[in-house]
């Protein structure tokens, strides 16, 4: 196992050099994306099974200039009731403890979000956005200091953004050095890094990132903020998925993976969770080391497992509001 110190320490020289001779093969991995596209999904209790784990991944996010107290605490209920209890007892998963993996909100949420889930007496993760999200372009002091309010405020998961201007210009040992400020203004709370790949021009640049975030101390790289007009795609799923891997197998550390922007449907969430399967494996299936952030998946997987108990599609006013 490669030491991760080595990283630190060797990164402006033997590492620098090997980062700017990555190429990524650009129609290969379009092929690889055509094939996960053009797959059948599962059927039946299969497909349900399926829909129920991809709940446990959710990072249940609301990033809306009109989020309020009472909306975070609605958000904090469906994410500790994501799936209404008689659909669950059907299926008899009624007493396995089915939550979203964690609620994703502003940084000056994270009181409300700490509070209801507080009250609602469970351990739920608080994710917050950090950096100036969604652009990553305040003042690093600034960016630096929201990052340690949010940690204060009671967030265990911070979501940055990087500065894209250093992968577009090659800045890689600025970037890296960014994102080590990050992780350490984190202290325990969990990086998760966010390369707004729709932003960075090329699927070299984005294995590039993912790379320098991972070396950098990131515990996740996450695709997008959702606020990009490209956000979670396959081509670019797996070239980071290949990153972990590549990372993986150079240092024994495993990464986590988070898709966000765009999934906002049941069978989409099938697609992401056979992605993530096929390229990482089964210890990749959980939690602690995948994620997808979504405000409207939740909803519509809860439709599917309704129609899979009953038979029939739910209308608007069988299924409580997150």
């Amino acid at each position: 196992m490669f030491a991760f110190a080595n990283f630190c320490t060797y990164f402006r020289g033997t590492y620098s050099v090997w980062i700017s001779k990555i190429q990524v093969n650009h129609p290969a991995v379009l092929r690889r994306a055509e094939q996960i596209q053009a797959r059948r999904t599962v059927k039946k209790e299969w497909q349900a099974a399926w829909l129920l784990k991809a709940v446990t991944f959710i990072d249940l996010t609301t990033l809306s200039g009109d989020d309020t107290s009472s909306n975070i605490q609605r958000l904090c209920y469906k994410a500790k009731y994501p799936i209404r209890e008689d659909l669950l007892k059907a299926l008899n998963m009624h007493d396995k403890g089915i939550t979203t993996a964690a609620v994703c909100v502003y940084p000056a949420r994270v009181c409300d979000a700490v509070k209801a889930l507080k009250a609602a007496g469970c351990n739920i993760p608080v994710a917050s956005v950090a950096t100036g999200f969604p652009a990553g372009q305040t003042h690093l002091k600034t960016r630096l200091e929201e990052i340690r309010l949010a940690v204060e405020d009671g967030a265990t998961e911070i979501d940055v953004v990087i500065n894209r201007s250093l992968v577009l210009t090659g800045q890689w040992e600025a970037l890296y050095d960014e994102i080590r400020q990050f992780r350490k203004a984190c202290g325990e709370a969990h990086l998760k890094t966010i390369l707004a790949t729709g932003e960075l021009g090329s699927l070299t640049n984005v294995y590039k990132a993912s790379m320098i975030a991972m070396m950098a101390g990131s515990d996740f790289i996450k695709t997008s903020t959702g606020k990009e007009t490209v956000n979670a795609t396959f081509p670019v799923a797996i070239v980071m998925l290949r990153a972990i891997r590549d990372f993986f197998w150079k240092t024994g550390n495993k990464i986590g993976f988070k898709p966000a922007g765009g999934i906002r449907s049941a069978k989409d969430s099938l697609a992401w969770l056979s992605l993530v399967k096929e390229e990482l494996g089964d210890e990749w299936l959980k939690p602690e080391l995948f994620r997808i952030g979504a405000s409207t998946l939740l909803s519509d997987i809860e439709r599917q497992i309704y129609h899979h108990v009953t038979g029939r599609y739910a209308a608007y006013h069988d299924l409580p509001m997150s």
